[in-house]
């Protein structure tokens, strides 16, 4: 599934897909004013970005981002605030 496909709702469930490679391409680097790319992983150990990294990119040098496949995205667990 590519960005243009997405319905309304499935921009809320879905993320881009990053290799490694890519992932470190992005670190520390900006896809709008005072906005910087923030890949993360998820539950499966996947390299993921926001859609809304992907569609608000204006970085010429990144515009690739808007490209990427996607897939749902499955969080990981978060762990309790406190350890007892």
């Amino acid at each position: 599934m590519k960005l243009t496909q997405l319905t309304i709702e499935q921009k809320l469930t879905y993320v881009g897909l990053l290799t490694e490679l890519q992932k470190d391409e992005l670190l520390g680097q900006w896809y709008a004013p005072d906005s910087y790319f923030n890949p993360i992983q998820d539950l499966n150990n996947n390299w993921i970005i926001s859609v809304e990294e992907m569609e608000q990119c204006v970085n010429p040098d990144y515009l690739w981002v808007k490209d990427l496949d996607l897939i749902p995205y499955e969080p990981k667990p978060t762990p309790p605030p406190f350890e007892a």
